[in-house]
């Protein structure tokens, strides 16, 4: 039995994560486990599934080596293992894809299995492309269909409703291909903000476009109910909608279906058809993918990649994932049949910029490229090798024959499992690990972090600040100064070659993004989840030059993010600017209004909006017979709109401010979802004035759960501070 050689050792931030959301709590929710003991949970757990191939004696070994790499921090599986292994629920997948046929049966048999999926902890894929467009006839009721775009909105509507526990909530993934009749309404459908606020979505892309749009040639769309051609449209027109939508809100995402399913491991099964929330994991009809991630900051010894470290790794994590399958409880039979089938797993990384910066490497170099193929070809060759040793001892998977493996070119005696990489979001699991995430650059080099009294205290990371400290340019107010600007740099007392090492994400150009991404799809089974930056000021044309880079690249999908143009800033960072005070009109002793009633989670809120020659003076809002906090903070909420407004601030601006924030008690009012008590201000005071928000952009400005920063990473919203993703 191998013993632990250190003890386990967590950053502030990775204790939050994990009492907030992975230990065991009692009935009263108090935490009544230690992370040493989750890691012995899940330990034990998947070590048991040795006893199902006649190797009970191995259970021991594997138990206490699943348990070193764990509290070692050096490799860590998805989130839904973590909390739920050993525990009632034992759900312990990530992602999932279901079926949506064109039929309501199917429809509604999709949305029930939605939720119990959502209810287990995970999260879920769809592609909306087999239902018939809008306005089609209907024959069995001789009337006509609502189209993809209304039935994701009832999706929506049942994720929304799903709560779990507070630990992990339900996301989605709404895809449709490209030459559908309602693909111009699917483009355009997030920049409407009151709905699908639940869902990712991104457009199946063929090959067949693609030679469209580069021969600036016209395609047909075509109705997936009858086959027939209903249009033709220009590939480039398209494109552009596809560019200007991202540009405007980060949506939608691309998915180059046809590159996919050519790494369809299993074709004689069907086509690939959707992907997981986040985009890296394709998936088929009722699989499920169980992901696991390898901190390759814990790679590195003595300025050197310690290979001999990492193929160990590999193969210890392969085992784990393997074994995961089989102690998996899965929260449908159809499932359980597929995941079994295909014994599908996804090894990753994170703490990829960890590794450069340990190497002296800058992110945006040949020599990171050159280290990102290397490093993940060398996981590719040995997670196969272990998949092909573990088959000798337990078999193939089930749907082997017929498979790419199953090949006469084939130079292997067998596989355990149909895919072994996938490159996944990191959100949590890096916080845990107190590393950077996945192989995203650092998000910032000192950043503020609220505590739970709600001060804030400066994060600086620490290989930065032992630099600094080593080369004599620290100090506490210079790391303050970092947390403020955000990059270091335009911060003239550190030494240009430090700027270089620690660029962060809005630091390196669109290209040097893609080229990362590129270089780690070239040696993964799955798909890569990786966001591409843009300034605020980039351009459509600049988004476009960008999806056209990653396609001849090989990516299998892009998600752009460019700053500013979402409902979260990327980085809650302040910037100090001179202005010149402010004084608000006074308010005028007549008024003319209306009041308007609304429903929010918390009741029924009455808002009155005032105007005066000069336009709207004030906004103020009450709860029925609610006291306390609430009618405090709605009071509050009105008198600075009121003064905002009489200062001179332009009602979009306003809007931007307090549209879009959620509380725990969302709910549907005036025919529109309402997050809050200050966005159902917002949604009267748009119906009274017909204001539209700047760019559709809502923004929340922090986490909801503890405030903190939220950064935009992995194609998700994420908090480096509590854990909170919206992707789960």
């Amino acid at each position: 039995m191998t013993a632990q050689t250190s003890p386990l050792v967590l950053t502030p931030n990775a204790k939050i994560v994990l009492d907030r959301r992975y230990l065991k709590k009692d009935a009263q929710g108090q935490v009544i486990e230690k992370p040493e003991d989750m890691f012995r949970r899940v330990a034990r757990v998947v070590a048991s599934a040795d006893a199902l191939y006649g190797r009970e004696d191995q259970i021991p070994n594997s138990e206490e080596l699943f348990f070193q790499v764990m509290t070692q921090l050096e490799f860590l599986p998805n989130s839904p293992t973590l909390m739920n292994a050993g525990r009632s629920l034992g759900q312990l997948s990530a992602c999932f894809v279901l079926p949506v046929e064109d039929s309501i049966d199917s429809i509604f048999e999709a949305i029930k299995q939605t939720a119990i999926i959502h209810k287990s902890g995970g999260g879920t894929g769809f592609s909306f492309s087999r239902i018939r467009p809008e306005k089609d006839m209907v024959k069995s009721t001789h009337g006509i269909s609502s189209g993809p775009i209304s039935f994701m909105t009832v999706f929506d509507v049942a994720t929304e409703t799903i709560k779990q526990g507070g630990t992990r909530r339900g996301a989605n993934m709404g895809l449709l291909r490209v030459d559908h009749p309602d693909i111009e309404k699917f483009i355009e459908a997030k920049l409407q903000t009151d709905r699908l606020n639940n869902f990712n979505i991104s457009v199946l892309i063929p090959d067949l476009f693609m030679e469209a749009l580069e021969n600036k040639q016209e395609y047909y769309l075509i109705n997936p109910h009858s086959g027939l051609k209903t249009r033709s449209v220009s590939a480039q027109a398209i494109f552009n909608k596809i560019v200007d939508s991202a540009w405007r809100s980060g949506e939608p995402g691309v998915v180059f279906i046809d590159r996919i399913n050519r790494d369809n491991p299993t074709p004689h099964l069907g086509p690939i058809e959707a992907t997981n929330p986040c985009g890296e994991q394709p998936l088929l009809p009722y699989e499920s993918c169980n992901l696991g991630s390898i901190n390759l900051a814990r790679m590195i010894k003595k300025g050197e990649i310690d290979y001999k470290r990492l193929i160990n790794l590999i193969h210890t994590a392969i085992h784990f994932l393997d074994n995961v399958i089989d102690v998996n409880k899965y929260p449908l039979p159809k499932i359980e049949k597929m995941s079994k089938g295909n014994r599908k797993i996804g090894l990753g990384v994170m703490g990829f910029a960890d590794m450069l910066i340990q190497l002296n490497i800058p992110y945006d170099s040949p020599q990171a490229v050159e280290i990102a193929e290397k490093v993940m070809s060398t996981i590719e060759d040995e997670s196969r090798r272990a998949s092909e040793k573990l088959a000798g001892e337990r078999g193939n998977f089930p749907n082997f024959e017929g498979s790419v493996f199953d090949q006469p070119d084939q130079k292997i005696s067998g596989m355990r499992n149909a895919t072994t990489t996938t490159i996944a979001p990191t959100g949590t699991i890096s916080i845990i690990a107190g590393a950077s995430s996945g192989i995203e650059p650092l998000f910032a080099v000192s950043y503020y972090r609220t505590v739970l009294d709600g001060t804030q205290m400066v994060e600086v990371n620490p290989f930065f600040k032992k630099m600094a400290k080593e080369r004599g340019f620290y100090s506490p107010q210079l790391m303050e100064q970092i947390a403020r600007e955000g990059s270091i740099r335009n911060i003239p007392e550190i030494p240009e070659d430090v700027k270089v090492l620690f660029a962060t994400s809005h630091d390196i150009s669109p290209s040097s993004h893609i080229k990362i991404q590129s270089a780690f799809q070239k040696h993964t089974d799955n798909a890569v989840s990786k966001t591409i930056n843009f300034p605020h000021e980039a351009t459509p044309e600049d988004i476009e030059k960008a999806y056209l880079m990653a396609y001849h690249q090989g990516c299998k999908g892009v998600t752009i993010y460019r700053y500013g143009s979402r409902e979260t800033q990327v980085l809650n960072l302040t910037k100090s600017t001179d202005s010149s005070k402010i004084s608000p009109r006074s308010r005028p002793t007549r008024t003319l209004g209306i009041t308007e009633r609304i429903s929010t989670g918390c009741g029924k809120l009455y808002v009155t909006i005032n105007s005066d020659e000069k336009g709207i003076c004030e906004v103020f809002a009450q709860m029925g017979k609610t006291g306390g906090c609430a009618s405090s903070q709605i009071e509050a909420t009105g008198r600075l709109i009121s003064l905002a407004l009489r200062s001179g601030v332009s009602l979009p601006s306003i809007l931007k401010q307090i549209s879009g924030i959620r509380c725990p008690s969302p709910t549907w009012g005036n025919g529109h979802q309402v997050l809050s008590c200050s966005d159902a201000i917002a949604r009267v005071i748009i119906n009274y004035t017909q204001t539209k928000i700047e760019d559709e952009e809502r923004v929340m400005g922090s986490c909801p759960d503890c405030g903190g920063q939220v950064v935009h990473e992995n194609g998700c919203l994420t908090c480096h501070s509590c854990g909170f993703s919206r992707c789960s």
